[in-house]
């Protein structure tokens, strides 16, 4: 079985965003990037899969070089191989069409993402790429078993849980708790030093969109602390305050 993972190279939660070129670039001075959290439960559980079926796990970012430490982390985590597609993710659109090209040419049983990226929160890659390759895409994904060429899934719907069954080849956006992501040991870093890292330009240089202009969101107001029994006090902040009421 080959399986391949797709991860993104997003900020840290924690970093403080700002942007460049009259709101045109995001600013990567100063900012930690890291494996997007979601794409991080796609690869825990690629590394349970492939220890428990002795499959072949490869993971891809398309990526410029920086994204290469968030590669070896991967291979540290329990990846084989990767994959860096040289070029900036433009959009979606974009992404899926140079995973796509990629899965075309080396005919991946299995094909993981997380259910979305946290920088843009698209959600629409793993559906992108299953409508190039004609192979089936389910998300979100937070249980995944392969018994065979059948997989079982439950996922997430409103109100409750959804439990599917698919034939391999397959797309899953996954996310928690379909694993507990992992920590890179000893081993596994040094190991990650030698594991082939791929780069491959890419397909078409074609982008569906452009940015116009990024935007902080608007600053926080002040707190107002109101007493516990002013209850007409605090009807009225937020009827003519917040706006809410």
């Amino acid at each position: 079985m080959k399986i391949l993972v797709c991860i993104t190279h997003v900020p840290d939660t924690t970093s403080k965003i700002q942007f460049t070129d009259n709101n045109t670039k995001f600013d990567k001075n100063g900012v930690q990037f890291i494996i997007g959290p979601y794409d991080d439960y796609a690869l825990a559980r690629a590394v349970e899969l492939k220890e428990q079926l002795g499959a072949s796990l490869t993971v891809l970012n398309v990526g410029e070089a920086d994204t290469e430490p968030t590669l070896r982390k991967a291979l540290a985590i329990g990846a084989d191989d990767a994959i860096r597609i040289n070029a900036f993710p433009k959009d979606s659109l974009f992404v899926a069409s140079e995973i796509a090209a990629i899965a075309k040419e080396n005919n991946y049983d299995l094909i993981l993402m997380g259910r979305e990226s946290i920088d843009f929160n698209g959600g629409m890659v793993h559906g992108m790429v299953g409508q190039l390759l004609g192979m089936p895409s389910v998300s979100p994904v937070m249980k995944l078993d392969i018994e065979g060429d059948t997989v079982k899934m439950a996922r997430e719907i409103e109100g409750g849980k959804e439990y599917l069954e698919a034939k391999l080849p397959l797309i899953a956006g996954c996310q928690e708790p379909i694993a507990e992501w992992k920590i890179p040991n000893m081993r596994g870093i040094m190991s990650a030093r030698t594991k082939p890292l791929n780069v491959i330009e890419p397909s078409q240089n074609q982008s569906a969109t452009a940015v116009v202009e990024f935007k902080l969101p608007p600053a926080k107001g002040a707190v107002k602390l109101v007493d516990k029994d002013n209850v007409e006090e605090l009807v009225k902040l937020l009827k003519n305050d917040a706006k809410v009421l």
